[in-house]
């Protein structure tokens, strides 16, 4: 029975590390599902992120959006269509990182664990680039059956999507965007639904705003974050599901990061 179950893992191991070496950063945007997940069709939404490790915050945001996007999202007659959810891992950003462990390939089997005991239905999405209206190309030309595509970000992500900084021609590349995409906006640490709602009221910001919808989430989950996980393992404990406490004891993976 352990031969038999050890075998399958190492099988799935191999075939999701095929699918993140598919992926090329320097390629057209690229979008690919670890085995097991649904088909992206229809109502989407994804969830980018690093899930390093995944928190009990990062299975809150995914079960709000999907409650959310049921009551307030769909029109008259998209009533029967299921919306799809999706924690999705960015190859281009995580090569980026400094932190070296886990493993990508570590990360998305945990997550993959951790999904399938508390959010059944949720599939994982791999991307090879970083850029949100890059990954929402991707999505669209992988998966033409999605019809309306939703990112699930947080309030400091909007800021700096909204940030001119950023861009050579901001109202060109949102517009392209939002051409393909909206977003769901959760909020972070004291940044709530009235900043939120300032900041889309710029006169700037005005023609997105329309785009761009407040999520409603828990005060408690706001401050929760994977990078204090990661330096205080104890002190978070309970910020962590079960499946992810059992990977920090038997690993102890994050024993030596700062």
């Amino acid at each position: 029975m352990n031969k038999q179950v050890s075998k399958h893992t190492i099988q799935h191991r191999q075939q999701v590390q095929s699918l993140l070496d598919q992926l090329d950063p320097e390629a057209e945007p690229q979008a690919l599902i670890v085995s097991g997940s649904p088909v992206p069709q229809g109502i989407v939404v994804v969830f980018p992120g690093s899930f390093n490790p995944p928190t009990n915050a990062h299975l809150a945001l995914l079960s709000q959006a999907r409650q959310y996007a049921r009551s307030h999202l769909i029109s008259v007659g998209e009533k029967n269509q299921a919306i799809r959810l999706y924690a999705a891992m960015s190859k281009h950003i995580v090569d980026k990182e400094n932190v070296q462990k886990p493993t990508v390939l570590d990360r998305i089997m945990l997550l993959e664990t951790v999904l399938r005991h508390h959010l059944r239905h949720t599939g994982i999405m791999l991307l090879n680039r970083g850029l949100y209206v890059e990954q929402a190309q991707g999505i669209r030309s992988c998966f033409p059956k999605v019809t309306r595509l939703y990112f699930l970000i947080g309030f400091d992500k909007i800021v700096q999507i909204l940030d001119p900084h950023y861009y050579k021609d901001r109202d060109a590349a949102l517009r392209e965007l939002f051409a393909l995409a909206e977003l769901l906006v959760a909020p972070r640490g004291d940044a709530g639904p009235h900043e939120l709602n300032a900041l889309l009221h710029k006169p700037e910001n005005l023609q997105f705003a329309g785009h761009i919808h407040p999520l409603p989430f828990s005060a408690s989950y706001r401050d929760l974050s994977s990078t204090r996980i990661r330096q205080e393992p104890q002190a978070h404990w309970r910020d962590v599901p079960p499946e992810v406490q059992r990977f920090i004891q038997q690993t102890h993976v994050y024993d030596f990061q700062a």
